[in-house]
């Protein structure tokens, strides 16, 4: 009852607990109402998402001889259960569930939830995000208001199943609730903010293409961030009233995020070198960045922090929809100490290893020398037990 209260307080939506749950016919509503392109567009980011994440998984268990006889390595395996959030507030995301769910489903996480605050008006849930999740094989999609959402999901209901990890990008108050259930055991994924974004160009780039690129991110919300850093004071007056140009090509409501983003939180930046670009670049530790520059594979080599890094004319929004690489990525300047959402993200590992005979007996006497340094006298017994 907790979650319905939630949908009618802050969402408007009246919806019991028995309808909480998507049901199977609404899948089929939603696949016959999207345009079939759309689908087919899903079908595209899927795909390259699930050959990124396949080559993640791959290598996510090993091991190897480090000495002779000392055998050690790390065995992969999914967390168990796992909620996965969908924002709907600002437009519709199915590229969202495709970005989380599709590492999940790699992963081989058995229990995955799905997150999502049905559209404004009602009980439906974004039809395109259904169609993501039937194509994913998520058959556990619920109606729910974020935070409560997400409460739900770390404790558990007798609708929406208990999980040990809540991912997903969102409102303030949707990273604070996933902030706050970790101190109840349910871990989360810092922080999937107000979307940020910096391009480092020289005069080799297309005034015109960037500021298409710094209105991609710029549209997002009034709260995002919207970043360009040159050292060409031309290129950036070029870019200026390229994006003046651009912004009267959009809806009103995105105008006014775009407008609000780049004034508040962004525009354009002149540094000396790329060299001085990298260092703030490095200080910002930016959820998306662009080097549109002519050497962006020497540009790279200094860059240590940032979500994710687009080389030469690749552009955020070729990222954010289909080409592969995580688009859900830490901002806040947690990209200094966290990742893009990958099947990394569920997947926990347990160390492995194995010593010979022999090995053990060369390795006897430091075992014993630290075990009675540390005062662990039954620590050095089980190695003098075994004759050592």
């Amino acid at each position: 009852m907790a979650v319905s209260r939630a949908l009618a307080r802050f969402d408007q939506v009246e919806c019991p607990p028995g309808r909480l749950r998507v049901l199977p016919d609404e899948f089929e509503r939603a696949r016959k109402s999207l345009n079939p392109a759309v689908i087919d567009a899903i079908r595209v980011g899927i795909a390259n998402s699930r050959a990124f994440n396949e080559r993640v998984v791959a290598g996510a268990s090993w091991r190897a001889e480090i000495a002779p006889g000392v055998e050690v390595g790390e065995e992969a395996g999914p967390i168990d259960a796992v909620g996965l959030f969908v924002p709907s507030g600002k437009g519709s995301f199915p590229s969202v569930l495709m970005q989380i769910g599709t590492p999940a489903i790699v992963a081989g996480v058995p229990t995955v939830a799905v997150l999502v605050p049905p559209l404004h008006g009602g009980t439906e849930i974004d039809p395109a995000v259904l169609v993501v999740a039937e194509e994913l094989g998520l058959e556990s999609v619920y109606r729910v208001n974020g935070p409560a959402g997400i409460a739900a999901a770390a404790f558990g209901t007798a609708t929406v199943p208990r999980v040990s990890r809540v991912v997903g990008p969102g409102s303030p108050a949707v990273a604070a609730a996933q902030i706050a259930v970790q101190a109840h055991g349910c871990s989360t994924v810092m922080l999937f903010g107000p979307s940020e974004s910096v391009i480092v160009a020289d005069d080799s780039a297309n005034p015109r293409v960037l500021a298409a690129d710094l209105l991609n991110e710029a549209e997002h919300g009034p709260d995002s961030a919207s970043l360009l850093l040159t050292q060409s004071e031309k290129l950036a007056e070029l870019v200026s009233v390229e994006v003046e140009r651009q912004l009267d090509l959009l809806p009103e409501w995105r105008r006014s995020f775009a407008e609000s983003s780049i004034s508040r939180f962004g525009g354009a930046f002149l540094v000396q070198d790329l060299d001085e670009a990298a260092a703030f670049v490095n200080e910002y530790a930016p959820e998306h960045l662009q080097l549109a520059t002519r050497n962006p594979e020497e540009l790279l080599l200094q860059i240590a922090h940032a979500g994710e890094v687009l080389l030469g004319d690749t552009p955020f929004a070729a990222a954010n929809f289909v080409l592969g690489v995580p688009a859900t990525l830490p901002t806040g300047r947690f990209a200094r100490v966290s990742s893009g959402v990958t099947a990394r993200t569920f997947l926990k590992t347990s160390s492995v290893g194995r010593s010979s005979p022999e090995a053990l007996a060369r390795l006897a006497p430091a075992i014993i020398a630290l075990a009675e340094h540390e005062g662990f006298p039954a620590h050095a017994n089980a190695i003098r037990e075994r004759g050592l």
